[in-house]
């Protein structure tokens, strides 16, 4: 399933976001630091409202576009099951907010100078760096969980999916106190990705299963390599 379309929907939200920023920074008065401080939460907060409500559309289209499948099918069922859609939304969601969120960083360290030269921390690039990974996960659980909770219309799902955005977008406004920002975000990723993973299906019984199955089948393979392999003496 291509990320293309879907990372579209959210070049869209951060377009709207952006605009409407800009406008509001343009209205107000530049000279003052702590109102620019403001708008600038402020459009972060209407990125983040902007970005699940784009996913609720997208939700909507693939609604739309998994009953017209179902109906040309042979058997009735679309080809693509609805959680691996949900799946692929999140990632691409994930990738495309991860790519604009490192972007600027790698733009900025060729340089000229030196990473903490002037007083500021030395772990700039390297926490970054985890703080995108994190932003990719929980796009990709956001997805899941969002998809499913749309689904289902279990509106509290939802509640606490758009809260536990703002909540990550927020917290980046403590840097650079990365103590205090990435481990709460570290914390909501793991959190997040273990309710992911229930809502997909997922158990403790499963994990064990493959586990099971895995060391069954690494067992089999050495024991067709120890047959194939002829003994020497």
């Amino acid at each position: 399933v291509p990320l293309l379309p879907r990372a579209f929907f959210w070049l869209v939200s951060l377009l709207l976001a952006s605009l409407i920023w800009f406008v509001s920074v343009h209205l107000s008065d530049r000279e003052n630091a702590k109102l620019q401080y403001g708008l600038l939460i402020f459009g972060a907060a209407v990125s983040v409202l902007l970005q699940e409500a784009f996913r609720f559309a997208y939700f909507k289209l693939l609604k739309k576009a998994d009953e017209g499948l179902a109906t040309i099918s042979e058997d009735g069922r679309s080809p693509i099951s609805f959680r691996q859609m949900a799946y692929v939304s999140g990632l691409s969601f994930g990738i495309i907010s991860g790519v604009f969120s490192v972007i600027n960083i790698l733009a900025d360290s060729i340089g000229p100078g030196i990473v903490g030269i002037h007083g500021d921390s030395p772990y700039y690039f390297i926490t970054s760096a985890f703080l995108t990974m994190a932003l990719v996960l929980l796009h990709t659980f956001w997805g899941v969980i969002f998809f499913d909770a749309c689904e289902k219309r279990r509106y509290w799902c939802l509640g606490l999916v758009v809260a536990s955005h703002l909540l990550t977008s927020g917290l980046t406004f403590l840097n650079p106190w990365y103590e205090a920002s990435l481990v709460p975000i570290f914390i909501i990723t793991l959190g997040t990705g273990l309710w992911a993973f229930i809502t997909a299906g997922g158990s403790f019984r499963n994990i064990l299963k493959c586990l099971s199955c895995k060391q069954e089948d690494d067992s089999r393979v050495m024991m067709y390599s120890a047959l194939q392999v002829p003994f020497e003496d």
